[in-house]
């Protein structure tokens, strides 16, 4: 089994979801860790935990992205990080299942990431690169998230299903240690 270490300068961690039953807001955090421990040979043995910084959501509008940060959505000052730990991992058609338990806002629930691996290639700097991507749907108030407004027309404000997706490279540890930093996605 192999310890990859994150390329934070070409992962993303994003979401989307309704915002008036009509419109879709996009974001992402910008602050997360990604260990991956990977066996090419055996992936049912690879194992995945991710740590995201709570306050590092960005939507590209400061003041929502206050909104997110405060007691109504992530009470990111009570719950300052997102977790991720995989419990297991299985072959799915061409791809993965990778099941596992997120903790979110103080919450602890089963989640599913449907992923690929999308490829392992030579790196320009020696040892290899890795790169998977995966995506995920869950219902923000399996997590306690229920904030909301009814809309005069009908509907709700936000939408309760929160849509997941992660493209994440990894590096071989040969090259882990003397080019990338684990952490921050800046």
């Amino acid at each position: 089994m192999t310890t990859w270490g994150l390329d934070a300068a070409h992962s993303q961690i994003e979401f989307a979801v309704k915002h008036m039953m009509i419109t879709t807001v996009r974001g992402q955090f910008r602050k997360f860790a990604v260990d991956v421990n990977f066996d090419e040979a055996h992936p049912d043995l690879s194992t995945v935990e991710a740590h995201i910084d709570a306050s590092s959501i960005q939507t590209g509008q400061e003041a929502r992205d206050a909104h997110l940060r405060s007691a109504d959505f992530l009470n990111a000052e009570k719950y300052p990080e997102l977790v991720f730990r995989s419990t297991s991992v299985e072959r799915a058609g061409d791809g993965y299942k990778i099941r596992g338990d997120l903790t979110m806002h103080g919450e602890t629930r089963p989640a599913t990431l449907d992923a690929q691996l999308d490829g392992v290639v030579p790196n320009l700097q020696g040892g290899r690169r890795a790169a998977f991507s995966a995506s995920t749907k869950i219902s923000r108030k399996d997590w306690g998230l229920t904030y909301n407004m009814a809309l005069e027309t009908g509907g709700l404000l936000v939408s309760d299903e929160i849509k997941i997706s992660l493209d994440i490279a990894l590096l071989a540890p040969e090259v882990v240690s003397e080019k990338v930093a684990v952490g921050s996605a800046a």
